[in-house]
């Protein structure tokens, strides 16, 4: 388990995490998601122990991370802008992993890297930003970690390799108990593979939460009124947390169980109605909306 409590992190005036408290559960997929400039990258960092944080502390299974070898041990950190050796190959990378992961699986590793067709022995530097991230992300299920942590992997993969990368994770999940956590404005991409997710905004976390309960509870009305009295007792019943119309028709995302809305309109009675799921980008609209950062304001 890693939890994080009441950390932040500051750089210069900028205060980058502020005050986050979360509990990352073993053996599922955690997705961090955020706005621009949320912190996502520098809580990572923060929870493999690259940096210090200014305040509060993080834990690996019960030991604080930083300065800790042993539990750093138990954490591979997937950077979105990755470090290679300048001029080196995969061979040479295999070699430092090693030294650092006792049990690093070098014939896994060899396997892997030939179903994925890179080359060992090539320079690094001739290959494609796709191909580097294949190669990060090889190198560190081999690694045998507990926790892989992700910033933007799925980032210069083409469809068919970030499919064949989510298979890799499950599997590993599945047959050892890794336990990813990925960072990623990809939302759609997060959405077939997440179990929980955090939510991050302007430092601080809004919520982490299992992600089909919070499908459960977070629902898109689509209705048409005959009147604005009819209106105003769907937007006074309901829980709304966000409203639109376009011309006849009113969209409102609301929260509350599936049977509770829909015995509430069944008594209204418009003139037409349905419940939509919301997919986890609407999600993130809807509840960074709510504390002002409003997608309208920023295309009007």
């Amino acid at each position: 388990m890693i939890e994080l409590r009441d950390v932040s992190k500051n750089f210069d005036k900028i205060k980058a995490v502020d005050r986050v408290s979360a509990v990352i559960g073993e053996g599922h997929v955690f997705g961090l998601i955020g706005t621009n400039g949320a912190g996502k990258s520098t809580l990572l960092r923060l929870l493999c122990g690259v940096l210090r944080p200014d305040e509060g502390s993080v834990y690996v299974d019960g030991e604080e991370v930083y300065d800790n070898p042993a539990a750093k041990g138990k954490l591979f950190y997937i950077s979105d802008e990755q470090y290679f050796f300048k001029s080196g190959t995969p061979e040479d990378m295999l070699r430092m992993y090693r030294t650092y992961y006792p049990d690093f699986d070098r014939e896994k590793w060899k396997g892997m890297m030939d179903r994925f067709g890179l080359d060992r022995g090539r320079k690094i530097n001739t290959f494609s930003k796709g191909m580097k991230k294949q190669l990060s992300v090889i190198c560190g299920i081999c690694a045998n970690t507990r926790y892989l942590l992700c910033d933007e992997t799925f980032d210069g993969l083409d469809p068919v390799m970030r499919q064949a990368v989510k298979a890799v994770f499950v599997k590993e999940m599945e047959e050892r108990g890794l336990t990813p956590v990925i960072a990623s404005h990809n939302l759609r991409e997060l959405e077939d593979i997440c179990e929980y997710v955090g939510l991050l905004h302007r430092g601080g976390i809004l919520f982490e939460k299992d992600l089909d309960e919070m499908k459960l509870n977070l629902h898109k009305v689509q209705c048409v009124v005959r009147d604005g009295e009819m209106l105003r007792r769907i937007r006074e019943g309901l829980c709304v947390a966000a409203a639109d119309k376009r011309g006849s028709l009113h969209t409102f995302t609301v929260r509350g169980s599936r049977t509770e809305v829909e015995a509430f309109l069944e008594e209204v009675s418009p003139v037409f109605y349905e419940l939509l799921p919301l997919s986890l980008e609407e999600i993130f609209i809807s509840e960074t909306e709510v504390r002002g950062y409003d997608v309208k304001a920023l295309i009007l």
